[in-house]
């Protein structure tokens, strides 16, 4: 009498993990287009085949705990052309994966913060052990929202972990991630290190 219910709840894991892949993969699908429609892109049409990513793994989305961090300074957030752009932490996110505590800082961009369509919008900037062997050397970024913090708490997907322009192309000013978000684990989600030729850009 007992195997129905097994067997009805691998059935639902399974369409879990399914529909959580195609969710994944039409994200992707998507990621890869805007490339395509930006003008400012780095990437045509014929690059797209050169992204990589690693397969989709709910392992790593996960909700964290959000503390808003209060009177915080504007601060110089430096850029790979030796450039900066200016910040402020917004909150401290932490969490475990893979039973491993982890703290990290949203940032929030001033430049971006006076545009009604960025005013939202929260920055993670990362690095992780993967970087330099399966991902870009310089990091990778994940894009938030402040709306998408509900009771403290707020979801984060590292499967959609993206690479700055600066890993296909010079000539752009991506941010450093700052050391507090150098985490000391192999972040095996997102995207991977993008293996056509670096572009020069003029």
């Amino acid at each position: 009498m007992k195997i129905l219910p097994i067997l009805l709840l691998f059935i639902s894991l399974n369409t879990f993990a399914q529909s959580y892949s195609e969710q994944i993969a039409k994200h992707r699908e998507s990621y890869k287009q805007d490339f395509i429609k930006e003008s400012n892109s780095p990437l045509k049409e014929s690059d797209l085949q050169n992204l990589h990513f690693f397969e989709a793994d709910s392992t790593y989305k996960i909700l964290a705990d959000v503390e808003i961090l209060k009177n915080e300074k504007v601060f110089k957030m430096p850029t790979y052309d030796g450039t900066s752009k200016e910040f402020y932490r917004y909150a401290k996110v932490n969490f475990k994966i893979n039973g491993k505590a982890i703290i990290m800082t949203l940032y929030k961009s001033i430049a971006l913060a006076s545009n009604p369509i960025y005013k939202d919008l929260l920055f993670l900037p990362f690095t992780d052990e993967t970087n330099n062997k399966e991902t870009y050397g310089g990091g990778r970024y994940i894009d938030l929202s402040s709306k998408e913090i509900i009771d403290n708490k707020i979801e984060i997907d590292f499967n959609k972990a993206y690479n700055p322009y600066c890993a296909y192309s010079d000539g752009y000013r991506c941010p450093v991630p700052p050391e507090e978000n150098d985490l000391q684990i192999a972040l095996k989600a997102g995207e991977k290190t993008y293996t056509g030729e670096k572009k020069h850009r003029k």
